[in-house]
Order: C-alpha cells, then structure tokens, then sequence
C-alpha cells in the first residue's frame, strides 16, 4: 500500500505532517534533501523511489513524503498514476500556489499557473493570459522569463518572487526581472514568481493599420487570415516566419493561437519595424533574426512544427528542401508567391526533391470609401507542404 502526502510549505522535514502516524508504516521514501534521519528512512531521487515504490508497494505499507502538495506538479501523482487506484492513499498539504494567494489575497479565478521548474518550454496558454501567472521555478526560470519578455517593459508586468516561503527567512517581494537586482537571491532555494499583467491584450483579430510597415509591405488581412488558416497552427508549436516583412503573420499567429515565433528579416528597417510591432501587440516568447534567413538556419537548434514561407528571395527557395528536412514529423510549410517565376522555381525544386505538394491561387478585390472604389489585391499563388 502506498500512502503520498505532502510536506506543505517550509524546510525539508517533516514538521507539517502532524495528520499522520509516521512510525506506523515499513517504510518512508522522500527526496534526498530532506533532513530527517529515520531507521526506516529511505533517501533517493525521483527514480529510485519509483523503482522501490513499484516493486514493493504490494508487501509493503509505504508513505512517500513529496514537497508541498502532492496534487500540484508533483512526483507523487506520476507514481501513484501507475499503481492500482485501491492500492494508493492521497494526503494534500498545502501548495506553494495556495500559500502564496493566501498571503496575498487573491482570487483562484484570476491566476493561471505552470511550472518551468526542470523544464525548457513555457506554456504559452497560461503565460500572460489571465490577469495572474504563477510560475513554479529553477535556477534557470527567470533567464527564460526575461528572455520570453524582452518585447515588454517594467510598465507591462509586475514581478513577485515568493522566495523559501515557510521559511523564518522567507521573502515576499516586488523584483524587476528587466534589471539585474533580483540575483541578490541565491536561485537554488525554493522561489516561485506571480506575474501581474498590466497591459489590456490587444484583440487577436489585427487590422492592417495596426502594423508599422515599410511602404506597406504586408500581408494583408484576407491574405493573412487565409495563411494562417492554412498553417493548422495549434498552441505552444513552433513556428518560422521567413521573410517576415513587418512581422504580421507571425504576431497574429502568437495572438490567436499563442505559438512560439521566430521571425526571419534581412532589411534593417523592415526589422526595426517588426521590433515596434511585437512590443505593440505584448508578443512573448518570440526571437527575431535580422540577416540573410538561409546562413541562419543551421544556427538554431529547435525544429519548427510550422514554416512560412513569405519572401526570402531565390537563396531561400534554394532551401525549401533543407526546411522541409527541419520540420517536425506531421508538420506543415506554407510557401507564398506573387510572381509566376518565383511559382515556377519553388515548384521545380520540390519536384526536383520530390517532396508532395498542392498550390491554390486567390484573387481578392476590395472596396473601399463611400463610393466602393475598387482595390484589387495582387494575385497569390500558396504552396502547402505537409511533412508525413
């Protein structure tokens, strides 16, 4: 029998489990930092205690004594997952999450929490979409932080570190994360952050007016929303906007479907326009590269789910067969053309690296004024490629 509970808030001990017999059970597990010493004491990492809990829970009357709570990101549901539900007991203690809205009297409806703790990624579904985030965090946390909000400024978001909370030395205060005052922490204790959002999310339908564009170089917004339709974008893949002119595809794309961009510009001024446009639209998470797109590519370490292809010129269809190479199995590459011989190349070099295709072509017209003036659209010619 397996029984999971948790420590609740404070040092690695067992001072918070007053609820439970402790002495009653064959044997207690629990991570290595803890400083209980115990004849029945086992100390080990998150792997050796699934290895000894499934191999002895059936003869053995076992506690597994986790941090906080063992409902919340915790090792001890990833175990108890894997054993027969009557052979498991659950004690909840309180969570870092809990203690904090406590203390600052918050509301559980106006926060969305993830854990970066151990982890590379941030879920961009919870980051920045409610009013609150709390962050479980490493050492590493607040670098991927910054580095995800370098579009924002110290006037868009408001950091709280809870720092060794439960502790007699706990700490509980405003850090700017943009600065380099929060290093005064020793970021291998125990630390969580609550981000408050001070900005008003822009609406994920953009128009064209709200981009900054050199001699209005954009994909316009029947084109765009026809593109990004086409891409089958789903929440926190990555995607490549190549070409990325003043950036509108990319920053929509974050704002609808709240994917990772990374955004490809070679014109200096082009560029600096996308850098105004992401700060304007609170784009997180994003990178742009200002330079030739196919002497960057190899640089980058992650592959894309989604690639969109919107300029570049001949280099970069040259790649085409190279992109197609980095995107993740079932992903997805979106070529667009405006010219029949940009068409007529990117079709020879797929055929060519007998990669499968479909092209549509779109021809838009608008109206526009009190008196409905005409204002034809160039026609687009768009390949899509999905990678099987």
């Amino acid at each position: 029998m397996l029984t999971v509970i948790g420590n609740g808030m404070g040092d690695y001990n067992f001072n918070n489990l007053s609820s439970i017999d402790i002495d009653k059970f064959d044997r207690v597990v629990c991570d290595k930092n803890f400083k209980e010493e115990r004849e029945n004491l086992l100390k080990v990492n998150f792997r050796g205690a699934k290895e000894y809990i499934l191999d002895h829970y059936r003869d053995e009357n076992i506690l597994y004594v986790v941090t906080g709570s063992p409902l919340f990101f915790s090792a001890g549901i990833l175990i108890a997952k894997q054993l027969p539900k009557d052979m498991v007991r659950i004690i909840d203690n309180t969570s870092s999450k809990d203690y904090l809205l406590e203390k600052l009297a918050l509301s559980e409806s106006e926060i969305d929490y993830f854990s970066l703790h151990a982890r590379d990624r941030i879920d961009l579904t919870k980051f920045l979409t409610n009013r609150y985030t709390f962050i479980l965090c490493d050492r590493f946390s607040i670098d991927k932080i910054r580095e995800a909000t370098k579009y924002l400024t110290s006037r868009d978001i408001e950091v709280t570190i809870g720092y060794k909370l439960g502790y007699s030395d706990e700490v509980l205060e405003q850090i700017d994360i943009f600065n380099s005052g929060y290093r005064r922490f020793d970021l291998r204790e125990p630390f969580v952050l609550l981000i408050k959002r001070l900005f008003t999310p822009k609406s994920p339908i953009s128009r064209d007016f709200e981009f900054k564009t050199e001699r209005g170089m954009i994909t316009k917004e029947y084109k765009r929303n026809l593109s990004l339709q086409n891409l089958d974008l789903k929440a926190n893949q990555i995607l490549w906007d190549i070409g990325a002119g003043s950036g509108s595809c990319a920053i929509e794309a974050f704002k609808r479907y709240r994917v990772k961009t990374l955004l490809f510009e070679k014109k200096p001024l082009r560029a600096n326009f996308i850098r105004e446009n992401l700060s304007y639209h609170s784009v997180c998470d994003t990178t742009l590269f200002e330079g030739n797109a196919e002497e960057i590519f190899h640089t980058i370490e992650d592959n894309p789910d989604r690639i969109f292809v919107g300029g570049g010129g001949e280099k970069v269809i040259s790649k085409l067969p190279y992109l197609y190479e980095r995107l993740n199995s079932s992903g997805v590459m979106l070529i667009s053309a405006i010219t029949l011989k940009n068409l007529t190349q990117m079709l020879t070099i797929l055929n060519s690296a007998k990669i499968e295709y479909s092209v549509i072509s779109l021809s838009l017209t608008t109206y526009k004024g009190k008196l409905d003036l005409i204002e034809p659209e160039r026609q687009l010619f768009q390949i899509k490629v999905v990678k099987q």
